[in-house]
């Protein structure tokens, strides 16, 4: 995939200073992009994009609330981005229990907010919106799901992810429809990501890490819930494809559309899976936490895949085995005194290949 169409480009990124931002921030970096960044804060403590100085190395790092209309039509009129990728949200099912308004204010009027600045850009611009791989009406089937199967959701994040696929939609369809106007739009749809960096509360991989840096035993809520895991970088990548795609002007119908990225349905595997895997790496155990009072959390989810491959040429890199290894590597590295900035361009440079 050529990436080349980034160099000296200016993209905006909302939800830079989260885990997903933070490496997209880093590879467009690398790329030669020049990063504008929008978001309300840091919000993890750690930080990967503390700890990769990205607040000092992009060209604008700006604190902005995602549910302000008008600071974000702002950014966009200050920036004029050739290319923009809209990753601010908020992104845990769990806590959307506890903020379910909240969460349907940033990830839906978050979203509006974005569209509608595009809607004024008088200029050629790549949009590649963020959703997730919830935003379908789980079945709880095996049958992968595809970019046209109904959105949905249970819980107010998935919820709310799969009313931002009808609010993009519908904007694609009312404003940004003429292959010949300055914006094309399209969504990313990805699955569970892992990869070095990750503090946030209630994910599989900074638990594990959290615990075995205290020697405690990890904690485990639900065993055998099934996720298409990736390494952050695969739907990065894809992400960054589809922007190179839509920057082509070219099959407008195709590429301004939706997009599955994740890995291979025989790469799924359960919570279980990951952590002993992971224990191949550091020393440790882990014990089942499982809670039958749980809230509920989607324990089957497949992502048929075929229209990135075909369209965009996109394919999964890394394998299972090879995504653990690479997020044991970065944890225990760092852990060691390994400098994160080396690190993260280092298994970027890999994955590249």
């Amino acid at each position: 995939m050529d990436f080349d169409c980034y160099k000296g480009k200016r993209v905006l990124v909302t939800g830079h200073t989260g885990f997903k931002g933070a490496w997209l921030c880093e590879w467009l970096l690398a790329l030669g992009a020049e990063v504008y960044g929008f978001s309300n804060g840091i919000p993890t403590r750690p930080s990967l994009f503390v700890q990769l100085r990205l607040g000092k190395r992009i060209r604008k790092d700006v604190r902005g609330d995602i549910r302000d209309g008008a600071a974000v039509k702002a950014m966009v009129k200050s920036v004029k981005p050739d290319f923009v990728f809209h990753l601010a949200a908020q992104p845990l099912v769990r806590l959307s229990y506890e903020q379910p308004v909240e969460t349907f204010d940033t990830n839906v009027m978050g979203t509006v907010h974005v569209l509608d600045a595009l809607r004024h850009l008088r200029k050629k611009c790549n949009a590649v919106l963020i959703t997730t791989d919830k935003c379908y009406e789980n079945r709880e089937t095996k049958r992968p799901y595809k970019e046209d199967d109904p959105m949905g959701g249970y819980d107010p994040y998935s919820c709310s992810k799969g009313c931002d696929e009808l609010v993009i939609s519908s904007y694609r369809r009312s404003f940004f429809n003429d292959p010949e106007g300055n914006v094309w739009v399209a969504s990313a749809r990805a699955g569970n990501v892992i990869g070095g960096g990750d503090w946030a509360k209630d994910r599989i991989i900074p638990d594990c890490f959290r615990a075995l840096g205290k020697g405690l035993p990890i904690p485990v809520r639900n065993k055998v819930s099934t996720r298409p895991w990736q390494h952050v970088l695969e739907p990065l990548s894809g992400y960054l494809a589809l922007g190179a795609a839509l920057d082509r002007r070219e099959r407008f119908s195709e590429v301004a559309s939706g997009f599955n990225f994740g890995p291979t349905p025989e790469a799924n595997h359960t919570v279980k899976d990951v952590v002993q895997e992971l224990l191949k790496h550091a020393k440790g155990r882990w014990i089942d936490k499982s809670d039958p009072h749980a809230v509920h959390e989607a324990g089957l989810l497949n992502l048929d895949i075929r229209k990135a491959a075909q369209t965009l040429g996109w394919h999964p890199t890394w394998n299972f085995a090879e995504t653990i290894e690479s997020v044991a590597e970065w944890y225990i590295g760092v852990r060691q005194g390994a400098k994160p900035i080396a690190l993260t361009q280092k298994q970027i440079a890999e994955f590249r290949g």
